[in-house]
């Protein structure tokens, strides 16, 4: 599909500069030790929320110069398949066969303690109206009543908003903690209102990739899959609104997407995007981005967007404006049977070099679902 989109909006090149409307990350601002003061106040509460969990010895699943792939393995209803062996997939980078290092068959939550598998609820108030907020929070409500308070896998919740971000942790099985942290936590009125116009939606995109960046960044300090459920209708695609970008921007803006990429892959995090209310991103338009860019040339905004990341990390992209707790169990559902892959890949040639990622399975109606590529480095 053609990745190139009609300007929504024409604004003066001079006016425009790229630098101000890109994450803090993406200028080079953010890194891990100073990733805090980079969010607005309070936000301290979000890194501090997961760093007083666990943190565990590396995953061994990640060898020295391996790549691990979380892969999900559905039949044709949908359901998930377990029980397949190794010789039963193939792995293909850039359309070439790969060898695998080691292969895992994980099961929710009787995966072996060595690889477990967490859930994070973000529930996002940055981008979501005070309306919807209150009605997620319901949703969450029912969902943490239900099965008599008992998760199938140990959850947590960030609350994210404009001002301060607070993060629920360690995990938990036990939906009555959960359920005791929301009600502590009222979410409040956003300052970045949709009112304050194009800025506005710049502002509330950068918050919300810094606070990807920095859920990301704390979560690769513990071993495992993490299923990063973000409960939103997403951020502006900021798309087009640039009518000439500079080679120099468009590198930037590339590197930056390579890194988000990266960032979420090394994480080992499936992202989900979750969408309760009636806000809803044309599929049409951001399935424009589902494939990467694999180069500068190809760099564009859409490629940051939340229902793009999602399912380039192999998440699913959901969207039903009458029951969130169907949408946040249907994710869930993806730890039920799922499958880890090792492999090492191929040299790189220069930095940040796209590679394809595919697997392939030699039963008839399954179809396997992983992430969609990766950088890499020479």
């Amino acid at each position: 599909m053609e990745r190139k989109m009609k300007n929504r909006f024409v604004f003066s090149a001079a006016f425009l500069a790229v630098l101000p409307w890109m994450p803090l990350a993406a200028q080079g601002q953010i890194d891990q030790a100073q990733a805090l003061p980079a969010l607005q106040t309070g936000a301290a509460a979000l890194s501090q929320g997961f760093n007083a969990s666990r943190i565990g010895s590396p995953d061994p699943a990640a060898l020295p110069g391996s790549l691990t792939f979380d892969v999900v393995v559905s039949d044709k209803s949908g359901a998930p398949v377990s029980g397949l062996q190794a010789e039963e997939f193939k792995l293909l980078d850039n359309s070439q066969p790969q060898s695998l290092v080691s292969f895992e068959a994980a099961s929710g939550g009787s995966a072996k303690v060595d690889s477990p598998t967490e859930v994070v609820l973000v529930l996002d108030a940055i981008n979501s109206s005070p309306y919807a907020v209150g009605k997620d929070r319901l949703w969450l409500d029912k969902y943490f009543s239900q099965n008599g308070g008992q998760l199938a896998l140990p959850t947590s919740i960030v609350l994210l908003t404009d001002l301060k971000a607070k993060a629920q942790s360690p995990p938990t099985r036990d939906a009555k903690v959960l359920k005791s942290f929301l009600a502590a936590h009222p979410t409040g009125w956003r300052s970045i209102q949709r009112g304050t116009g194009f800025w506005g939606a710049v502002d509330r995109r950068n918050l919300s990739l810094d606070s990807l960046h920095l859920i990301a960044s704390s979560l690769a300090k513990r071993p495992g899959r993490k299923l990063v459920i973000w409960i939103s209708p997403g951020w502006a695609p900021m798309s087009g609104q640039v009518p000439y970008m500079s080679a120099k921007e468009k590198q930037i803006l590339f590197n930056y997407i390579a890194s988000v990429s990266t960032d979420l892959r090394k994480a080992r995090i499936t992202l989900c995007s979750v969408n309760s209310n009636l806000q809803w991103v044309d599929s049409l338009y951001y399935e424009t981005f589902l494939k990467g860019a694999a180069g500068p040339k190809d760099a564009d905004h859409g490629d940051l967007m939340l229902q793009v990341l999602a399912y380039q990390t192999g998440g699913k992209v959901l969207v039903d404006d009458n029951d969130l707790s169907s949408l946040v169990e249907r994710c869930v559902a993806d730890a039920k049977a799922s499958y880890v892959l090792t492999f090492n890949p191929p040299p790189a040639a220069h930095p940040n070099e796209y590679h394809e990622i595919k697997v392939v399975l030699d039963k008839p109606g399954l179809t396997a679902r992983t992430r969609t590529g990766y950088y890499t480095q020479p």
